[in-house]
């Protein structure tokens, strides 16, 4: 633990804190009109399992809602890519709930906004001298959302509430409020219920509708599921679900609102502010503007630190409401759906949408997000192993996965050989930056072996003597091949964490010995005829080639084969591969490196992050910051959603992991502060929480470039390699409480 003297830098910060603390406006998203559009404009709240898109209506309040195991399709899927009731399937909307108010004059002071702190998405207005208040929140430890209406006036709150299921239930009302619950044609059964409470005035039930007249305040508790269960030897189905829901309901509702609220703050809180970073001041002028129209001043080139502060907490946010234990992993949507024919099926990707998705868990400090990833890998297992036998031969150990998966175990589109290899580095990743040794033995390692076994088998030996991988893909990029390089990389990076799992357990010396020869002899990288790092073994890369994915550069991230101080080379030559895939090479070898001269396949939601993360990992902090200005310029929706198009929300996710990468890295065997700081960051800042491998939670402050102070802390004192200010040293980390 160190610390730097410097009374300048105190005063700069607290001047930056003042600025910031004016406005209210930190941590929100907030706009003056209702959504129009689900996609661009509604916004999100999730406890992980089921989630809400609010538009913050006046007259109409339409709230859509999703559960995440809402899945089409039929059990054990493998092959076609059908994404109806049968085949393959796709994720699905559960319904809406719609509330008619009998207000119908103009209004002012209209507000909306979202706490990507707090997690509460609130709705303010004016009518006739009456202020309006509505408040939103989804709450993990009680498992409900929860939404209530107030107004300044007693009385004052009168109209109709109905609820839809997108599945074709109807709905039935009672007393105490609306339900519906139904099948869907794979024998999934699904329900939700919708609960009111209000204070003063009257509730009349009319059909499947409830009527409310002259009350004081309104709180509705909505729970839905489907008796869907992780299990395949369970066929994936397990108990009814409405039992579970009235029981959640009857216990949220014995709470007082005020109980239930704490207890949602301080669970979210204690996640979404684990880690903070703080890059820069904003001008009030642009600070005190709402969201949408501080998108549009920075797009045409207005400096916004906040905004991109912003953007770093709102991807953290996201993960948190859509990936929490006990639930399945975030998918290409998080949980956020109103189609039953969403892009993609809304499915789990694993060709980098599904991994890009969790690269920021353990970095920015949510490792128990990354709980559900790592319980989709576990419960997967044996349907794939009898995909992987049926596609690969009765007798193949281990397995892999197509790159379509489903939640019940289905397998769709293209094989994605090295799938299973990739998937191996998260669950290596989330050993690795917690050190719990009971995880590592207990899941980890057997998944890690039996991978490595798979590939033992598949390896193909060439005429001199090296390993390729056979008929493999670059994604989405070229012919089905041998030795394509991405395919290479990962599995040197499988056995690289097999190999520092079996010697941190002490486990299989002779099996140990067998993969580190086979990664020695993994066919190496290798550097073409431009300077390129190549993609393929044979050196035809285009040096105009601006496609989409930059698969041969995995090795340097999310990868850590390659990297500018154990091999400079090769890291150089990936400088040169990123400048043409950005196209900045070849015929534009002498045009400047720019936000807008980054065009056409190059502008996708996930394009941006994974080249932030990439130059972040290469040293050239200006580029990577560059990336974060093309992602909120071209590909960023007025709610901050990440645009394909169309939205998908990797891009939300991992703009947040490159972020921290730029401040923070550890995969080369040392930590290294500020190792990709851009400029526009250096004049003073400070990061809190961020996390790097080895168990260690890192703080953080600089002043024009350099850091002043820096604390470093672990479960138990460790000597740990630290790099800063250019120099490196060893130092021992503090206790951490």
């Amino acid at each position: 633990m160190k610390n730097f003297s410097s009374l300048t830098f105190v005063l700069l910060l607290l001047s930056v804190i003042a600025a910031k603390a004016d406005t209210g406006n930190k941590n929100k998203l907030w706009y003056q009109q209702p959504a129009e559009k689900w996609e661009r404009e509604a916004l999100p709240i999730g406890n992980g399992r089921i989630g809400a898109m609010l538009y913050g209506g006046i007259k109409t309040e339409r709230i859509q809602f999703n559960e995440q195991s809402l899945w089409s399709g039929d059990n054990n899927w493998d092959g076609e890519y059908q994404t109806g009731d049968r085949g393959f399937g796709s994720y699905r909307n559960f319904g809406e709930f719609i509330i008619n108010f009998d207000q119908v004059d103009a209004v002012k002071d209209y507000r909306r906004e979202l706490n990507v702190s707090t997690g509460i998405h609130t709705t303010t207005f004016e009518l006739n001298g009456v202020t309006y208040t509505r408040e939103a929140f989804a709450s993990y430890p009680d498992q409900v959302m929860v939404f209530r209406y107030t107004a300044s006036k007693k009385g004052a709150l009168s109209g109709k509430v109905s609820m839809l299921s997108a599945q074709g239930a109807i709905s039935t009302s009672s007393v105490d409020g609306l339900s519906f619950i139904g099948e869907m044609p794979n024998q999934l059964t699904y329900a939700a219920k919708l609960k009111l409470v209000q204070s003063g005035g009257a509730v009349n039930i009319e059909g499947n509708i409830i009527s409310f007249k002259n009350c004081n305040s309104i709180i509705f508790y909505l729970d839905a599921r489907t008796n869907y269960k992780p299990s395949y030897i369970s066929g994936w189905r397990g108990e009814d679900p409405m039992p579970r829901i009235d029981k959640e309901l009857t216990a949220a509702n014995q709470l007082s609102y005020t109980k239930l609220l704490s207890r949602h703050i301080k669970d979210i809180s204690k996640l979404t502010d684990a880690a903070i970073i703080n890059i820069g001041e904003t001008v009030q002028e642009q600070l005190a503007l709402p969201i949408d129209l501080r998108l549009k001043k920075y797009a045409s080139g207005v400096k916004d630190p906040d905004l991109e502060e912003l953007l770093f907490q709102y991807g953290r946010y996201l993960l948190v409401s859509s990936s929490r234990p006990g639930g399945l992993p975030a998918n290409l949507q998080g949980l956020w759906n109103n189609s039953n024919k969403p892009a993609w099926a809304s499915d789990y990707h694993n060709n980098i949408n599904i991994q890009m998705n969790y690269w920021a868990a353990e970095s920015t400090n949510l490792s128990q997000c990354h709980v559900p990833l790592i319980d989709f890998i576990v419960a997967a297992q044996e349907p794939n192993r009898i995909a992987t036998r049926k596609a690969f031969g009765e007798n193949t150990r281990g397995w892999t996965a197509r790159t379509s998966q489903s939640i019940f175990g289905g397998n769709g589109w293209e094989w994605n050989i090295p799938a299973s290899a990739w998937y191996a580095q998260h669950l290596f990743e989330h050993w690795d930056f917690t050190r719990d040794k009971s995880y590592l033995q207990n899941t980890a390692y057997p998944i890690l072996k039996e991978l490595c076994q798979f590939w033992e088998d598949r390896l193909k030996l060439t005429k001199d003597r090296t390993l390729m991988v056979p008929n493999g893909w670059s994604p989405e990029h070229g012919p089905r091949e041998d030795g394509v390089m991405h395919d290479q990389q990962i599995v040197w990076d499988l056995f690289q964490n097999y190999l520092l799992a079996a010697k941190e357990l002490g486990v299989d010396a002779v099996y140990q010995k067998k993969v580190a020869e086979m990664q020695k002899k993994l066919a190496p990288n290798k550097i073409g005829k431009w300077g390129q790092l190549q993609e393929w073994q044979e050196d035809r890369d285009d040096p105009d080639d601006q496609h989409r994915h930059t698969s041969q550069l995995f090795a340097v991230y999310p990868g850590r084969q390659i990297s500018k101080t154990n091999t400079p080379d090769f890291a150089n030559a990936a400088i040169i591969s990123l400048r043409s895939r950005s196209g900045n090479y070849g015929k534009n070898i002498n045009t400047p490196f720019t936000v807008e001269s980054t065009v056409g396949d190059s502008r996708r939601s996930w394009t941006w992050p994974w080249r932030a993360a990439l130059w972040a990992r290469l040293g050239d902090g200006e580029k990577a910051g560059m990336m974060i200005r093309g992602l909120l310029t071209y590909n960023t929706l007025p709610n901050l959603f990440a645009n394909h198009p169309p939205f998908q929300l990797d891009g939300n996710f991992g703009i947040s992991a490159a972020m921290a990468e730029m401040l923070l890295q550890s995969h080369a065997g040392e930590i290294h502060l500020l190792p990709s700081i851009p400029e526009a960051w250096a004049k003073a800042g400070e990061f809190n929480g961020l996390k790097a491998r080895g168990g260690f939670t890192v703080n953080c402050k600089w002043l024009d470039g350099k850091v002043v102070s820096y604390q470093i802390y672990s479960k138990k004192p460790e000597k740990v390699k630290l790099r800063v200010n250019g120099e490196l040293k060893e130092i021992l980390s503090a206790k951490l409480n």
